[in-house]
């Protein structure tokens, strides 16, 4: 089975891609794994990648989708794959499809209001710990170390609302290029973790 997972920050992507990678035994395909992989190992891929983001420009379309399909041909994609942040534009999907087919595009929606309450209610401790201010009653510090719990930079209210607006932009028309494909299936990622999965499980087992 080859998936794309699609969805807006803060929509749970990756809470749900491990649990699908781990029930439908399904490599889960990471681009931002990809990019670190390549760089580390100091590829021919990652050489060119880095020429591009050390002079501060995006990587091309074309280098991003050679680092997807050669991390394809591994053995662990065999039984099938789930694609998480890839692709990320309809000129990627398109140039995509022209070398693989996907079973389906799985797309978690979610109102803004609730993504921005999500992601900007995070709290995080240098411990590694993670909180939401829902849960903590007022708490500052960490249960874990007791250090103080801070707010990232990229979790700050005005920043979610910039990062949802280039989601919109960028990616969110892919949603209409997989739906013309015959392909999306989107499911109510407003609910709670155990109500999302089961809504997934569903569409992913009338595939399987």
């Amino acid at each position: 089975m080859k998936v794309v997972l699609l969805g807006p920050p803060g929509a749970g992507k990756g809470t749900q891609a491990m649990r699908i990678a781990k029930e439908y035994q399904l490599a889960h395909i990471s681009t931002g794994d990809i990019f670190r992989q390549n760089l580390r190992e100091n590829t021919e891929l990652g050489k060119l990648a880095k020429s591009y983001m050390d002079q501060g420009q995006l990587v091309p379309d074309d280098v991003t989708i050679a680092m997807v399909l050669d991390r394809l041909q591994k053995d662990d994609c065999q039984n099938g794959y789930l694609l998480d942040g890839f692709p990320r534009t309809v000129a990627q999907a398109k140039a995509f499809d022209e070398t693989t087919k996907i079973d389906v595009a799985l797309d978690i929606e979610a109102p803004d209001e609730l993504l921005v309450r999500r992601i900007a209610g995070r709290r995080m401790c240098s411990c590694g710990a993670t909180y939401h201010v829902d849960w903590l009653n007022g708490k500052t510090t960490c249960d874990v170390c007791g250090k103080e719990l801070y707010q990232r930079d990229d979790d700050r209210e005005e920043t979610v609302y910039k990062r949802l607006m280039v989601y919109k932009e960028q990616t969110a028309p892919l949603i209409d290029h997989y739906a013309q494909a015959g392909v999306l299936k989107s499911v109510d990622g407003a609910q709670d973790v155990e109500k999302v999965y089961e809504e997934i499980k569903k569409v992913l087992d009338g595939i399987a």
